[in-house]
């Protein structure tokens, strides 16, 4: 997704689940996922290419770094910017594969009619052969960023390309608000999930330290 809706997804996803700047922390650390470094040969960091379990493997991975950062640290900052790579990985998967068309496929009216019905973790949709991503063609997709010469080179791009799956703004269609729903709804679970595991791992305390909220208490 472009910067400005992973932006809005999680400050509307988090805005009132960490103090404000824990929570700066975790939009800075999700968008600087896009950076260059952060988009060339790390297809698993935004779920392009089909990389599912890659993806997964490294959200998990970011939160074995939160986890084990709030019980050994005070600085709360490197668990926050963990989290914002984490929620970055997330809000991807829904802009990049196939999964709101095929939970559109496999839902029926009137919940596929209303993208705040969408569910964000329908099992046999993640599970599903069917589920894919677009690949990422080096160097054609850089071309399509250029002004003049972008349209024409991306007409020549392999409809299984990022190019033409990307659900990153409106400009890509009516599933981008499924997509923006469903990324949002992600974030608020990836939260719960990790507040829960602070707390069974380390209680209330560490969960104060990671959001920041004991400062209003």
């Amino acid at each position: 997704m472009k910067a400005r809706y992973h932006r809005q997804i999680t400050l509307e996803a988090l805005q009132d689940r960490f103090d404000r700047p824990f929570l700066e922390a975790i939009v800075s650390a999700n968008l600087s996922q896009d950076r260059p470094a952060g988009q060339l040969g790390h297809p698993h960091f935004h779920f392009d290419d089909s990389a599912f379990e890659a993806g997964n493997q490294y959200m998990e991975s970011q939160r074995a770094i939160i986890l084990e950062t709030v019980v050994k640290d005070d600085n709360p900052l490197p668990a926050c910017a963990a989290f914002g790579r984490l929620t970055h990985a997330a809000q991807d998967f829904y802009a990049h594969s196939n999964y709101v068309a095929l939970w559109l496929a496999h839902v029926p009216e009137p919940a596929r009619s209303d993208p705040e019905q969408i569910d964000p973790v329908y099992q046999s949709i993640m599970d599903s052969r069917d589920l894919h991503s677009g690949k990422i063609y080096l160097p054609w997709v850089l071309f399509t960023y250029i002004p003049v010469f972008g349209k024409a080179v991306k007409a020549l791009i392999p409809r299984d390309s990022h190019t033409w799956m990307n659900l990153d703004s409106p400009t890509e269609g009516h599933l981008f608000s499924y997509a923006l729903s469903a990324a949002r709804k992600r974030t608020v679970i990836e939260y719960e999930n990790i507040v829960e595991q602070i707390d069974m791992r380390s209680g209330q305390q560490a969960v104060y330290r990671f959001t920041g909220l004991e400062r209003r208490m």
